[in-house]
C-alpha cells in the first residue's frame, strides 16, 4: 500500500494539503462564498434560460445558495461568548425552505406538463396566451 493515500486511494489526504496551504480549514466565509456563487448562477441561469426547466433549476439553484448561507450564519463561530442558544436556527429555516422547494417543484412540474400538452413545447417566451 505504499503511494496510497489516507483513504487507500492515489490521492493524497486533503489534511496536509491544508495544511501546507496554511489555511486553518473551512471558515464560515467558505461557505457564504460558495453560497454566493450558487446564487448568482441560480440568477444567471433564470435570465438566461429560455426553457422552462432550466429557470426552474435556477429556482432550485437560488434556494440551493440560501440555505447553504442560511446554515453558515448558524454556526456556532459567529455567536458572541456566552451565548446560550441550540445553533439550530439555521438549519431549521433550511429545512423549511427545502420543503418549500419541493413544493415549488411539483407544482411548477405541473404546470409545466399541463403547458406542454397544450402547445408542443416548453419555451416560456411562447407562454404569453395564458387563459383562466
Amino acid at each position: 500500500m505504499s503511494g496510497l493515500g489516507m483513504y487507500g486511494s492515489a490521492f493524497p489526504s486533503p489534511v496536509p494539503i491544508l495544511a501546507m496551504a496554511g489555511g486553518d480549514g473551512v471558515s464560515v466565509a467558505h461557505y457564504l462564498v460558495v453560497g454566493a456563487i450558487l446564487f448568482t448562477a441560480g440568477i444567471v441561469c433564470m435570465a438566461v434560460k429560455r426553457n422552462a426547466l432550466g429557470v426552474l433549476m435556477g429556482i432550485e439553484l437560488v434556494l440551493n445558495g440560501a440555505n447553504v448561507n442560511f446554515v453558515a450564519f448558524a454556526s456556532p463561530y459567529l455567536r458572541g461568548q456566552g451565548a446560550v442558544a441550540l445553533g439550530i436556527d439555521g438549519q431549521v429555516i433550511a429545512l423549511f425552505v427545502i420543503l418549500l422547494a419541493a413544493a415549488e417543484a411539483a407544482v411548477a412540474l405541473a404546470i409545466t406538463l399541463n403547458f406542454y400538452n397544450n402547445h408542443a413545447t416548453v419555451d416560456v417566451d411562447r407562454a404569453d396566451n395564458l387563459k383562466g
